[in-house]
């Protein structure tokens, strides 16, 4: 048992997900002392990878909710390269809310679950969940909402992974900071990819006298 637990609630049991699910467990034991490829930091501070610990979920994918997190990570459309075998969390996933978080091809593709959507904030303090990570699909602008309301209700603190303006606006900076409540975002970038790819060939034409007019 960890000493000093992050109690963590996920929001969208994608391929993100399953990735941060797998790569806490696989982590787990990784040695603060060691260079440990994939892993920028084993620590932060005080806390090791393997104080994270999940507590809660939510997604609307039949598939999905009711059953234990560490299937779900591996269930319906997911397809995200499997780095471990997660052994049963205890997390079981509750419905969450759909809103606008199911985008037109994808929920032709997949089936609703037919329970009713839970009280997330309820089912947050339940859990006595630290930080709500928010990994829905791109574009779920209402849902991503809900969901940084909740986390204020709940006083939880929000880390918002996908590309919608919450942290960035002084509307939702001001409601968590009057709350008491972090917020972090927005958005995530992936560990190698065309964001940070990106950002580096920017300051590289800058560091050789190129000037950039826009990118």
């Amino acid at each position: 048992m960890s000493a000093n637990p992050i109690r963590v609630a996920i929001v969208g049991v994608g391929n993100c997900a399953a990735s941060l699910v797998q790569g806490v467990h696989y982590y787990r034991d990784a040695d603060p002392q060691a260079t440990i490829p994939g892993l920028m930091h084993v620590e932060f501070g005080k806390y090791h990878v393997n104080d994270v610990q999940f507590v809660a979920a939510f997604d609307v994918d039949g598939k999905k909710v009711g059953v234990d997190l560490a299937d779900a990570i591996l269930a319906s459309e997911n397809n995200t390269i499997k780095i471990a075998d997660v052994p049963p969390t205890g997390v079981t996933v509750q419905r969450g809310h759909t809103l606008d978080g199911l985008g037109k091809y994808y929920l032709e593709t997949i089936e609703q679950s037919a329970e009713e959507p839970v009280d997330i904030v309820a089912a947050l303090r339940e859990s006595k969940a630290d930080v709500m990570v928010c990994y829905l699909p791109v574009g779920s602008e209402d849902a991503a909402h809900f969901y940084a309301q909740a986390a204020i209700d709940a006083g939880v603190a929000f880390v918002n992974a996908l590309p919608v303006f919450i942290a960035g606006t002084k509307e939702w900076a001001d409601k968590f900071t009057a709350a008491g409540v972090p917020i972090v975002g927005d958005d995530i970038k992936s560990q190698i990819g065309a964001t940070i790819t990106h950002r580096v060939m920017a300051k590289l034409f800058e560091d050789r006298g190129v000037t950039l007019d826009r990118t």
